[in-house]
């Protein structure tokens, strides 16, 4: 499909719209004067946003009626074949693409395509070079995972000079994406309910670096062994960063204040910058700024200035988030749902001056935890935490009774797991105390147990 396709203002339905990338997609569209409907099985902000802007959006189970004189339908992984809506534009001869390839035909609009990618740190990492380049002037649209108060939510409708937005690997999503500029966090064993092994998906990240357009660049992780890998025979332009080894950028004499936050030399070429004092807690958090101020670097920009901008970047929600604190007990949501993640928020909360760190995991899908099963067990077997399991959260998939939260739980010496949110929420209220942390973690609802506890034991 032509991206000029869109100059024709054709009516597009979306399924799945209350979706932090299909509503950001419905606003992208709704910009180019394209009218939107779209369905969801509930109301949310962002869907009431959406209705606000001029989109006509169903509520409830998807149904055949809902597809009428639409022009195209688009639609995510998670919507199969047999959806009524899909059913029924098939019937009527209504074209259907996926949410990836929508997106990446509303990219080759925009003069330099900004694309995050990796298995961790995407969001932040967006996040991160949007605060670079709106400091240093730009005027960039930005598609991001996740809420960024800098632009007030999940998308900003910006010029058409840069499109800045994540590149996610799963399903090959992002082989849909032709970047000037890739960046390349990190690769690790993940999605391994679609990927075969690590192999199979440094072949995907390999192949969406080959898609990085001929006078482009690729921005890349130099201390990761997969992420050299998968550029091997790659012959764009490459630009790397590191703390461990050798590279273009490069982060010296790393400083942890003693609590949760790091400061560093941002190093180019091996000369001096700037120095930049972080505001979000990890050290991985180092990675992702230096990949921002390559970044930066490549189209040009103020590299004081965007140090300046990485040390204003106070992250996105559920990227450890700060909820608010009852009982004496800080409460913090954190989206992490793979080891890798899990290591790094566990890591940055045991630098922290806390006198018990309660951790409420909720694991993502039964075959993410099925496939990680072990490291789960060795990644929370080795921190000093009091952790509490919650049940699996399913997403898009069915209980086979094969792993469970109770079973991992018997698996981690003193982990406890609790039967609901609830349960959960008492033995909180009942356990937490002054100089305590409390995490919740993962990708699912399980932030609703530190909001419930802070709106129900909180006294104002």
């Amino acid at each position: 499909m032509n991206a000029n396709v869109m100059d024709k203002h054709p009516k597009i339905h979306l399924i799945g719209i209350g979706g932090v990338s299909m509503s950001g997609i419905a606003e992208l569209l709704m910009d180019l004067g394209c009218p939107v409907t779209g369905s969801d099985w509930n109301s949310s902000e962002l869907t009431d946003r959406l209705e606000r802007d001029g989109a006509k959006i169903f509520i409830g189970p998807q149904r055949a009626e809902n597809i009428t004189d639409q022009d195209l339908v688009v639609y995510t992984a998670a919507v199969k074949e047999d959806n009524p809506e899909r059913v029924r534009a098939r019937e009527l001869g209504i074209p259907e693409v996926e949410r990836p390839e929508m997106l990446g035909l509303l990219m080759k609009r925009y003069k330099n395509t900004i694309c995050v990618s990796g298995t961790h740190g995407k969001t932040t990492t967006t996040g991160l070079i949007t605060q670079t380049f709106l400091e240093c002037g730009c005027d960039p649209t930005v598609s991001i995972g996740g809420s960024l108060d800098v632009i007030g939510g999940n998308i900003r409708i910006g010029g058409r000079e840069y499109f800045i937005a994540e590149a996610c690997e799963y399903c090959r999503s992002f082989l849909s994406f032709v970047s000037r500029t890739a960046v390349i966090l990190n690769i690790d064993a993940d999605h391994l309910d679609y990927f075969r092994d690590i192999a199979d998906i440094r072949d995907a990240f390999h192949d969406f670096a080959a898609l990085t357009v001929d006078d482009g660049c690729i921005v890349a992780n130099a201390d990761s062994e997969n992420v050299r890998l998968a550029l091997k025979g790659i012959d764009r332009r490459t630009i790397t960063f590191a703390i461990d080894g050798p590279a273009d950028y490069t982060a010296e004499n790393i400083v942890h204040d003693g609590k949760d936050l790091y400061s560093f030399d941002l190093m180019r070429d091996g000369a001096l910058v700037s120095r930049i004092s972080l505001n979000v807690p990890g050290r991985h958090n180092i990675y992702n700024s230096l990949a921002a101020a390559a970044v930066a670097g490549e189209f040009g920009l103020d590299l004081v200035k965007a140090a300046e901008a990485i040390g204003h970047y106070l992250g996105t929600h559920r990227r450890f988030e700060r909820k608010g604190s009852f009982n004496g007990c800080e409460v913090v949501d954190d989206y992490a749902h793979h080891p890798t993640e899990i290591e790094a928020t566990l890591s940055a909360a045991g630098e922290m001056d806390y006198k018990n760190t309660y951790v409420v995991f909720q694991p993502h899908t039964y075959s993410r935890t099925k496939a990680l099963y072990d490291d789960f067990a060795k990644v929370f077997s080795g921190h000093d935490i009091k952790l509490i399991l919650a049940d699996i959260y399913a997403a898009r998939e069915k209980d086979t009774g094969i792993v469970s939260s109770a079973g991992l739980a018997g698996d981690i010496p003193g982990a406890l797991y609790l039967p609901s949110f609830e349960a959960i929420e008492n033995y909180l209220a009942e356990t937490l105390g002054e100089g305590d942390l409390l995490i919740t973690m993962g990708a699912g609802d399980v932030y609703k147990i530190g909001e419930n506890l802070l709106k129900k034991h909180t006294v104002h």
